[in-house]
């Protein structure tokens, strides 16, 4: 199993060792991001992407090792810890630029056969709307199943958190990792994706983006092919 991790902040705290505690129950491949070491960019609006193609985003030599693995994982863990009711500032701009992808513009084949877990940590509360703005990106990437797992931990550092809290989130990564090892291979997009993508196929028909419509065009999306098995 190939795994990418994208960390929404360089600090490994709490919802880093939470991620850890899911990544150490998982076999497989994993490539880690930490942002903003890796990716430091804010979108400027220039709408390259949607009109004229991701390769000529200004940001793209910085943004391509982070979508190629993006592309090539089957499983993909974005965290983030609670920063004002929701996702670092880091994680929303690093996903600003992945916009292109959304089903309604040119949505990779790939990711309708993924998993992905979004986790989320807070002292108090948030990790609700944390964990929704990078689940949010995962739907309409068209992401076949997400899960989800977020702790007010009562603390500033992993180390401080009570045991008791501990052993919640050890048995919430075990419960995960098992459905994740069961679905691995085998993960189909729910009715609810399908009911976007089908609304979509009809948009795109008659599409007003001319590269959004020759992208569904060319994988034969327009008609009754699926990126779905």
């Amino acid at each position: 199993m190939k795994i990418v991790v994208i960390n929404g902040v360089n600090h490994k705290g709490s919802t880093y060792h939470i991620t850890h505690e899911l990544l150490n129950k998982l076999d497989g491949e994993i490539k880690e991001f930490f942002l903003p070491k890796d990716f430091d960019e804010f979108c400027l609006g220039c709408t390259n992407c949607f009109k004229k193609g991701e390769e000529l985003c200004p940001h793209r030599l910085k943004l391509e090792p982070i979508e190629k693995a993006l592309i090539e994982a089957d499983l993909i863990i974005l965290d983030s810890p609670v920063y004002v009711y929701h996702a670092t500032g880091q994680m929303k701009a690093l996903l600003d630029h992945f916009g292109y992808m959304w089903m309604v513009h040119r949505p990779k084949k790939e990711m309708f056969s993924k998993q992905a877990v979004v986790i989320s940590s807070a002292a108090g509360a948030g990790m609700k709307s944390c964990m929704k703005d990078m689940a949010d990106s995962l739907f309409f990437f068209g992401v076949a199943k997400t899960y989800k797992i977020g702790y007010a931990v009562k603390a500033t550092s992993y180390d401080m958190i009570d045991l008791k809290i501990k052993k919640k989130i050890e048995k919430k990564t075990l419960k995960i990792s098992k459905k994740i090892n069961k679905k691995y291979g085998k993960v189909k997009p729910g009715l609810k994706t399908k009911a976007f993508f089908f609304f979509f196929h009809l948009l795109q028909k008659n599409g007003w983006n001319p590269i959004d419509k020759d992208y569904w065009n060319e994988l034969e999306w327009t008609k009754k092919k699926r990126p779905w098995k």
